[in-house]
């Protein structure tokens, strides 16, 4: 695809600076784009790359115009801008509506006519599969789920049954919804196992990565709102509610129970244990351990060396004194200066 760049500012409601009539084709770093090519900068450290493009035109925020010498598309947030042109430059490869011949649908599933069905699909009993779902090969779904308007599922996913998934979700391979929670209780001898009877609820516009587990509850359902993005190797434990527009990174574990608030980021490898509330707006990083609930916004860390649980538990509790007791070394010292 290419655009006019002024058609590009039409479509997205931007404005331009300078030639409107440049051609733009393509995407490329600000420091290798070419003819043709549109870039982005949104941070000052990119400003010589800026000065010295060859892009036809960029993406920038208005107090860095006097760096442009090319064509400009103007924003506040240059890279949500990039992510709408890249869509626009970059369409995606839809496949054609229809169910493959090789695809197993049971009699009481209802499948919408502009669905597509890849090949080796099965959809058990009473499943409804809504208008304009892609199903790409190799997926299971099972009975009794629904997948909602113009979600997208690539192949080898699975969805457990009674999982509902909303409009315009992405899962990506091999990721599953509804795999049994980890629920055992031990009874002398053996480990019993607990059977997980709720379901898992998906909200519309929720991206799951590749390889990512979201189990469902044992008693209520697990929920994830809309607008949550998942990236690979993330697990979602039972009965964990994760709030809108919530993102995290690989390999983020969330235990049993836990309820995550809205607009959070956690960092790749965080953990968060069972039955831990976090408050919305929370920023964690990574490698984090959550070990209590976070009820006052803001970014927290924590990342210390193994030890024996024993002296791990002390060292932590000191840990937070830490601040304290460097303010009472200070009082102290003051207090011993004056003396002398």
């Amino acid at each position: 695809m290419s655009y006019k760049l002024k058609q590009l500012a039409e479509l997205l409601g931007v404005k331009v600076h300078g030639d409107e009539e440049v051609v733009i084709k393509s995407v490329a770093p600000v420091d290798k784009a070419t003819e043709g090519d549109i870039s982005f900068v949104s941070s000052a450290k990119y400003l010589q790359g800026l000065r010295n493009t060859s892009a036809s035109a960029v993406i920038v925020k208005p107090s860095m115009l006097e760096d442009t010498k090319v064509a400009a598309l103007v924003v506040e947030n240059p890279r949500a801008t990039y992510a709408r042109v890249v869509s626009l430059l970059y369409p995606q490869h839809l496949p054609e509506a229809g169910i493959h011949a090789s695809a197993s649908i049971d009699l009481t599933a209802q499948v919408a006519v502009s669905a597509s069905i890849g090949a080796n699909v099965v959809i058990e009993a009473n499943a409804e599969i809504a208008d304009d779902v892609i199903i790409e090969a190799g997926c299971v779904i099972g009975r009794n789920s629904k997948i909602g308007k113009s979600t997208h599922l690539y192949p080898n996913v699975t969805v457990y049954y009674d999982c509902i998934i909303g409009e315009q979700c992405i899962l990506h391979s091999s990721s599953v919804v509804g795999s049994d929670g980890f629920g055992f209780e031990f009874d002398k001898t053996e480990w019993l196992k607990i059977a997980q009877v709720g379901g898992v609820r998906i909200g519309d516009k929720v991206e799951i990565g590749a390889c990512s587990v979201v189990d469902r509850g044992a008693l209520n359902d697990t929920v994830i709102e809309e607008g949550v993005k998942l990236d690979n190797h993330v697990q979602i434990a039972h009965n964990v509610h994760v709030g809108a527009h919530t993102v995290m990174s690989r390999g983020v574990g969330v235990a049993g129970s836990s309820k995550i608030g809205k607009n959070c980021i956690i960092g790749g490898m965080a953990g968060i244990r069972d039955n831990i509330e976090i408050t919305d707006n929370v920023i964690i990083t990574a490698m984090t351990i959550v070990s209590k609930s976070l009820r006052q916004p803001g970014s927290y860390s924590s990342t210390t060396p193994i030890d024996d649980t024993k002296s791990w538990r002390k060292n932590s509790v000191r840990f937070r004194q830490l601040d304290d007791m460097a303010k009472r070394i200070r009082l102290l010292e003051k207090q011993i200066e004056n003396k002398g």
